[in-house]
């Protein structure tokens, strides 16, 4: 049964957003899982908003933080242990992040987990949200929020990879420009996961 029959939106789906969440649904990950060398475990939620041309939620982190200050991600971070679930802690950093509601998130399904610089293992977590939704950035935490659209998110050719060889260890890390934000790292690389298994 598809999400579609599952849960009948309040709104009418576009065609664009039904094609996405069809061919989510229908093709499996391209390639299995790679050995994942983090230890602690993390989820973002990928938000994507439900327009006639579907858009991508995205965060600038704040220039304050001790960490990935002033980078580009998505809503997200560490597991605690009251999150009943990894989509839970998804969830609860996003309402906390960006002031979206649980109950207003239609969850699609998960990515693979990714391995961060910081040494988690982060799930991505595929929701859709109601083209009506309202959002706003925690002060301390997030800078600026903004939208990039579906589809020149999942345009391959934006992305240009980078090896980088560190303690021995070869990582390759993604760059991209959507307008004047600088879109790279996990974030990048979480976004071209999700192009490639729905590009096929």
């Amino acid at each position: 049964m598809s999400l579609l029959e599952q849960h009948p939106p309040v709104q009418t789906f576009s065609p664009a957003v039904k094609d996405f969440i069809l061919r989510f649904q229908l093709q499996q990950p391209r390639r299995p899982a790679p050995l994942l060398r983090g230890t602690r475990h993390a989820a973002v939620l990928i938000p994507i908003i439900c327009r006639e041309e579907p858009t991508i939620l995205l965060t600038r982190r704040s220039d304050s933080l001790r960490k990935h200050a002033g980078q580009v991600a998505f809503p997200g971070g560490a597991a605690d242990a009251t999150d009943a679930s990894i989509i839970a802690t998804a969830l609860r950093e996003t309402q906390e992040e960006v002031a979206i509601p649980p109950e207003q998130v239609h969850i699609l399904g998960t990515l693979a987990p990714q391995d961060s610089s910081s040494g988690f293992q982060v799930t991505p977590v595929i929701g859709l949200l109601p083209v009506d939704v309202t959002f706003h950035p925690a002060e301390d935490e997030v800078a600026e929020i903004f939208e990039m659209p579906l589809q020149e998110a999942f345009d391959l050719a934006r992305y240009h990879s980078l090896d980088i060889h560190r303690r021995g260890t070869h990582h390759r890390v993604y760059l991209s420009w959507y307008q004047q934000q600088f879109v790279w790292g996990l974030t990048a690389s979480i976004i071209r996961q999700l192009a490639r298994q729905v590009k096929d």
